[in-house]
């Protein structure tokens, strides 16, 4: 078995080749191009690959060369143990009065998250900076954000000033692992800007859980449905106080603007209707919290996890033409 259950899977960087000496498919990115060679083409028809997306066409495409796709939601059972102050942290309180409307974590946004450089000026034209607690950092992965090649050309900002508004930030990828809890006491609302925007696959980290582990509401900017899936895994949101219907915006441009207007709405809300707002919303932050910290959502994580290792386990076990037993026993006794 692979794991592969962090990050995102990316058929394009495993694009197979042809290999004459097995007469099969081994794919390109080394860890795995070594385990088909040595494990999988050696021994068995097929290999487990453990992941964490559901809706996934990567699954698919590794799914149809060779592997059998185990999902479970690791990011749940990392973040319980990253947050693990947080259910006890006693500053942790929705009994606040917010310096800031939103928290927002902009770091990165080469690569796939490239879509927050659109949201960095979806945000400036809407004149929302003052209302978030908010970085863009002009350079990311040693280029600076003027001179990157879009992917999806409807991301790229008419603006030039972007890196004027906000002030760019120290913090590192290993920041993911913590919690600052000034940040929360000072902010209202967390607009969570998750990894996989521009895509249909359910891929959500520590990122999200970060707020709920902290009690936190938040906002989501993810792929469409994504919060149907926090929902599968017994969350609340907040559509009874707020407009969620961007979860169900598929154009991921026009999400992102409604996930603005959304933004814009609530900073324009009288002080006296915030602080309702705030009130009313606090039970579901609480049982979100609880939520996550029970032994009731970590005992659902795993057994998941155990029903879809076993299923792909089974599968191969009834598959495998057992062709190359032969091999095995041979290279074994030498």
């Amino acid at each position: 078995m692979v794991c592969h259950d962090q990050e995102t899977l990316c058929s394009k960087d495993y694009w197979p080749k042809f290999n004459s000496k097995h007469n099969a498919q081994t794919l390109v990115y080394p860890v795995l191009n070594k385990v088909v060679q040595e494990i999988a083409v050696e021994y068995h028809d097929y290999m487990l690959l453990l992941h964490s997306e559901m809706q996934s066409a990567d699954v698919e495409w590794f799914e149809q060369n060779g592997t059998v796709g185990v999902y479970w939601w690791s990011h749940a059972i990392i973040a319980r143990d990253w947050f693990r102050y947080a259910s006890i942290d006693t500053s942790l309180t929705n009994l606040k009065t917010p310096v800031r409307d939103f928290l927002i974590y902009n770091r990165a946004w080469t690569g796939i998250r490239e879509y927050r450089i659109k949201f960095a000026e979806l945000v400036i034209d809407s004149n929302l900076q003052e209302y978030c607690q908010m970085t863009f950092n002009p350079e990311d992965n040693g280029k600076h954000w003027l001179n990157h090649e879009f992917v999806n050309s409807t991301f790229c900002p008419v603006r030039k000033d972007l890196d004027q508004h906000f002030c760019s930030t120290t913090a590192s990828a290993i920041a993911s692992a913590d919690y600052n809890n000034l940040d929360y006491i000072k902010t209202a609302i967390e607009v969570v800007l998750e990894t996989v925007f521009d895509d249909t696959k359910w891929h959500l980290t520590e990122k999200t859980l970060r707020p709920i582990a902290c009690g936190h509401p938040f906002i989501l900017v993810s792929t469409p449905g994504i919060l149907k899936y926090l929902k599968r895994y017994g969350f609340k949101t907040f559509d009874q106080y707020f407009d969620e219907s961007y979860d169900n915006i598929s154009d991921p441009l026009k999400r992102l603007e409604a996930i603005v207007k959304l933004m814009s709405k609530l900073a324009n809300l009288s002080v006296a209707q915030k602080q309702q707002l705030y009130k009313d919303i606090a039970p579901i932050c609480e049982y979100n919290k609880r939520r996550f910290f029970s032994q009731e959502f970590f005992d659902q994580v795993i057994a998941e996890l155990k029903t879809n290792f076993d299923h792909g386990y089974s599968f191969i076990q009834l598959a495998d033409s057992h062709k190359h037993y032969e091999r095995f026993q041979r290279i074994n006794c030498v």
